[in-house]
């Protein structure tokens, strides 16, 4: 049985108990206004925003402030080849969005596992990610194969959990399940489904 309740969000005083609870981003982002804090990001940015502020009364979360860029290539404009290396500065530019389509094909798309491999590799070329690209989808087809969740996408993922370990139910058990589950504590803020879930009571 349920002892305990989500307090208002503005009445807590620590980061541990902030991360007890499930917060929407829209609550979050209220939150950060209420506060001062800046309000961008995603949602688990936020979360560690508040908490960092409510730790130690910083209005500012260690990595708010990016380190400029030192290259000056501009993605919207420069020619782009191959052999074009990735700079400190690059930009999904429609510029880029170009390039690939023509060494890809017109089914190109940027996608977060491919942003993301660019970002993490500075120093490589375009002919580089263009190899990555390729391997990314012939791994997102291959048999079996799950796209994957943002971290942040809680909801998404125990969804996909609900209904893998219950075939016979569908999206209204989902959403009443998840419901419940998301009112509950959690020691580090993550809601993840547990056959246990089937036994909660609203």
């Amino acid at each position: 049985m349920q002892t305990e309740t989500r307090p208002p969000i503005e009445t807590i005083t620590s980061s541990a108990a902030l991360r007890r609870w499930y917060w929407t981003k829209a609550e979050l982002e209220a939150e950060c206004r209420r506060r001062g804090l800046k309000i961008t990001g995603a949602k688990f940015t936020q979360l560690d925003r508040i908490a960092h502020f409510l730790d130690t009364g910083e209005t500012r979360l260690p990595g708010d402030t990016q380190p400029r860029s030192t290259s000056r290539f501009d993605w919207h404009s420069e020619p782009l080849t191959p052999e074009t290396v990735i700079t400190d500065s690059y930009r999904n530019s429609q510029n880029v969005r170009r390039f690939f389509k023509s060494e890809v094909g017109a089914q190109f798309k940027f996608n977060r596992a491919f942003m993301a491999w660019i970002k993490a590799n500075t120093g490589k070329t375009l002919s580089d990610a263009v190899a990555e690209y390729h391997r990314l989808t012939a791994a997102a087809k291959a048999p079996g194969a799950q796209s994957d969740i943002a971290h942040h996408n809680q909801f998404n993922q125990y969804t996909r959990d609900f209904l893998a370990d219950n075939p016979d139910m569908g999206m209204p058990e989902v959403r009443h399940f998840w419901a419940l589950k998301r009112s509950l504590p959690s020691e580090d803020g993550r809601h993840r489904y547990d056959r246990s879930d089937l036994d909660l009571k609203a």
